[in-house]
């Protein structure tokens, strides 16, 4: 019986050293699942690595509807229009993609896109991978990455997602600017508060 119980831990130990470890979402992780193939709506094929410009890179995951999605849309367009115009990449991730017909949800991902003016990705992600690798929960949510693809930000765009006229922080505005000005991002990670991100 002592013998049959230490060949079980002995088994469950081994499992353990093989299993993948996980690495927590936190500020100086790298960039996950940077060269993962993404169908942007438009039909492009790219990587988060692709997307990437010189001063980094920022992934909000988001979607076509939902109240939080509607009351963030001018946020969401002013936010992305500020990471371009300063060389940032943007990427916004629909996670709400999977059972669902691709063809179908690209098309109306593209609708979307096209009536909010996007001028950037926004690419389907099947099977929830980048949500699962990112930790992601909600939408809206930001991943703000710097030149060396680490995290610098991770959160909500400000601290009022569900009231605009409400906002007195701007944190994902803020830590934009720090990053660009070479400074510590003061506040880097702050609670997503939105829609939930579905998992089939």
């Amino acid at each position: 019986m002592k013998t049959l119980h230490c060949q079980l831990l002995l088994c469950c130990w081994l499992v353990a050293m093989r299993a993948p470890v996980s690495i927590p979402l936190e500020p100086g992780a790298p960039l996950p699942k940077a060269d993962l193939v993404l169908q942007d709506c438009t039909g492009r094929e790219i990587t988060l690595n692709k997307a990437r410009m010189d001063n980094g890179l920022l992934v909000m995951f988001s979607g076509n509807t939902c109240p939080y999605i509607e009351r963030n849309q001018l946020r969401t367009q002013e936010i992305c229009k500020y990471a371009l115009s300063n060389n940032i990449g943007v990427v916004l991730v629909n996670s709400n993609t999977t059972g669902a017909d691709e063809k179908a949800i690209l098309e109306a991902m593209k609708t979307y896109a096209t009536g909010q003016q996007y001028n950037w990705y926004y690419v389907a992600d099947k099977k929830a991978e980048l949500a699962d690798a990112f930790e992601a929960n909600h939408m809206p949510e930001c991943y703000l990455f710097n030149q060396q693809a680490k995290l610098v930000y991770k959160g909500a765009i400000d601290d009022n997602p569900g009231n605009a006229d409400a906002v007195k922080m701007r944190h994902l505005n803020i830590a934009i600017s720090e990053m660009l000005a070479g400074k510590a991002v003061k506040i880097s990670s702050t609670p997503a508060l939105g829609c939930n991100i579905k998992r089939f």
